[in-house]
């Protein structure tokens, strides 16, 4: 079992409110059965810009998506992840490099070490959460 860290409420709310606009969604494609798609919709009724981050570099609702955190070209404010745990530290770490301001890995999501690396470098983080569960109790 990990370490409940990353999901204190304050955390969470600065994140949605004032983390910035521009959330980067890795592992999000045109599959509206996937979470990721229903995520990136909840998000975009929020008032975020949603990028796409997915191989196949496709557009997703309406926003043009790119293989990886390294080919968007402006400013990524938050760094939503929906791959798996395994993969989950490279993109934190990636996220780290492009300069975000905080990394939000999905339910499910859990990499203590990517947590551990990803705090020290500044940004703020959350592990094992889901911004459409979570903005509705902040009465978004």
């Amino acid at each position: 079992m990990y370490a409940d860290t990353g999901t204190d409420a304050e955390t969470i709310r600065r994140i949605l409110r004032s983390a910035g606009d521009t959330w980067a969604v890795v592992g999000l494609s045109n599959n509206e059965s996937r979470a990721a798609y229903g995520v990136a919709a909840v998000l975009q009724r929020f008032g975020k810009r949603v990028v796409p981050v997915h191989p196949k570099a496709e557009r997703v609702l309406g926003e043009k998506g790119y293989a990886s955190l390294a080919d968007i070209p402006f400013p990524v404010d938050v760094v939503d992840v929906f791959v798996n745990s395994e993969l989950a530290g490279a993109v934190a770490d990636e996220a780290v490099r492009v300069g975000a301001k905080a990394v939000w890995f999905q339910l499910g999501v859990i990499d203590d070490a990517a947590y551990e690396r990803t705090r020290a470098a500044g940004l703020d983080m959350v592990m094992d959460h889901c911004p459409a569960i979570e903005i509705p109790r902040l009465g978004g």
